[in-house]
């Protein structure tokens, strides 16, 4: 069988996405040899970092972005179905791990936290409730509430509500099985098990070149930062996955979809707040409405975090610009993206985004007092001396020409660009990203592992119960999973 053919695979990058991917390789063919290659002296310090993400499980609860407006006035729900079914996913998946004795504890990296979306404004009060409506006829959001009285909300937000003296209609949404979860805590028990299944992984390790060889495979050059040495590794197969650092490597492969794409780097500040009083005040993820003009990674929020097995309270994003791809990377590193293929992309996204820019400009000359000032629109008691800013991860956005949106499309979201006989893969893109591991990583398997797929379904369903199965339309199945995994992730 196809399967059992030993393969060389090689990982780039030890974030969520290789870690995810690595765990379901090495148990759907063990025999297979799998290296890991990562620039920092440790897993899930990158996007994945605990201080670097958000931390939402994003399913949609909270996230007004994910629920469009139309033109007649109505909700789409589409897209918020799709991913909250996508984060039912990956607590099946969690829950194999933890039933397998693969990772243990998990209440070190996912713990329940009720998700809410707060606004003000006739207008957006009014959006919220046509939201709530919309999305109560579904199973997937059962349970959620809907309160525009200030009383009822001030049960479930004290700190929110605390010295408000706007007048404005204000409303809330609260769905309490949201979850706060701990990607860096994840990353790492995962990395713990696949180095005890004797995968290579190597730190300070950068990833420098990979080319295709005359023979199909690929040749990975791969530099010791210790010691400067240069070595080369030959795969069958390829993922990168390297956070805001996959589109240099991808442009580096010569695959042909790897042409026209570019991507913009935008990165986030957060205050975190120093007064254990004011953090216990304060438990739920409350997620705001973008300002217009604003990207969708820049809704506002304040979260309640769990941090090393202390409560933390954050709120951000502010959204900040640098040319750097990594929060570790080189300042060249927009301008070297920059390619004969790519250029008339990248300058048709500067002239369609102008009012991007013009946020970013924006956000960049902030004050600290006109930080607060955007604080005290979610806590009007916020007092200055409680908070103080963190330098959040890097995110790149996939710039692609698309029929839709024509050339220069900024695209908000996650992508897999695979090459076509689907013996390399690179992972682009920012959020949802870390919460739909998972479904991402199982698409990828699928498009770069046809071949192997029929000996390796079983052993799928079994760590993916649902896999291949909408849950949409299967709302017994939905509510089975919702169930077993709550219990076994202590959610419930």
């Amino acid at each position: 069988m196809e399967s059992l053919k030993k393969k060389e695979v090689v990982l780039v990058g030890a974030g969520i996405m290789s870690a995810t991917l690595g765990t379901m390789l090495k148990e759907l063919a063990p025999e297979w040899d799998i290296k890991v290659f990562e620039s920092l002296s440790k897993a899930g310090g990158e996007s994945s970092g605990v201080w670097n993400n958000a931390g939402t499980g994003h399913a949609a609860l909270c996230e007004l972005n994910y629920t469009a407006e139309k033109k007649d006035g109505s909700i789409d729900v589409t897209k918020a179905n799709k991913i909250n079914e996508q984060f039912i996913l990956s607590r099946e998946f969690w829950s194999h791990l933890i039933n397998s004795n693969i990772i243990d504890d998990p209440h070190s990296f996912i713990m329940p936290l009720p998700h809410m979306s707060f606004v003000t404004g006739e207008k957006d009060v009014l959006f919220l409730k046509k939201r709530y409506e919309a999305l109560s006829r579904s199973l997937q959001f059962g349970g959620m509430e809907f309160s525009d009285d200030p009383e009822k909300i001030k049960e479930w937000i004290p700190l929110v509500m605390e010295g408000r003296k706007s007048v404005e209609p204000i409303a809330a949404t609260r769905m309490v099985k949201g979850t706060d979860v701990n990607f860096e805590t994840l990353t790492l028990k995962m990395f713990e098990n696949l180095r005890s299944q004797k995968v290579k992984v190597f730190y300070e390790h950068t990833v420098r070149d990979i080319k295709r060889t005359k023979n199909g495979f690929w040749k990975v050059q791969v530099k010791d930062d210790a010691t400067g040495a240069i070595r080369y590794h030959r795969a069958d197969f390829v993922f990168i996955g390297g956070g805001g650092g996959s589109l240099p490597l991808l442009q580096k492969t010569g695959i042909p979809e790897a042409m026209h794409i570019g991507g913009f780097p935008v990165s986030g500040l957060f205050m975190a707040c120093r007064n254990p009083e004011v953090i216990q005040k304060h438990h739920a993820k409350v997620y705001g409405k973008a300002k217009v003009g604003a990207p969708p990674m820049s809704v506002p929020h304040l979260d309640s975090r769990f941090i090393d097995n202390k409560k933390a309270l954050l709120f951000g994003p502010f959204a900040g610009f640098t040319p750097k791809f990594l929060k570790n990377g080189s300042m060249f590193d927009l301008i070297a993206s920059v390619k004969s293929d790519n250029l008339f992309t990248m300058l048709a996204a500067g002239v369609k985004e102008r009012s991007l820019t013009k946020y970013l400009i924006q956000q960049v000359l902030l004050s600290d007092k006109k930080r607060m000032e955007e604080l005290r629109e979610f806590i009007p008691e916020a007092d200055s001396k409680d908070w103080y800013m963190v330098v959040a991860g890097q995110r790149v956005q996939v710039i692609k020409d698309t029929e839709e949106g024509g050339k220069g499309t900024l695209q908000f979201g996650t992508e897999i660009i695979t090459s076509a006989d689907g013996t390399i893969a690179a992972l682009l893109g920012a959020s949802p990203g870390a919460s739909t591991a998972v479904s991402i990583m199982l698409e990828l398997i699928e498009r770069c592992f046809p071949d192997e797929m029929t000996g390796w379904e079983n052993k799928l369903h079994k760590m993916i119960p649902s896999f291949g199965i909408s849950l949409t339309a299967n709302p017994e199945l939905y509510k089975q999973m919702d169930k077993e995994t709550a219990h076994i992730l202590g959610l419930d």
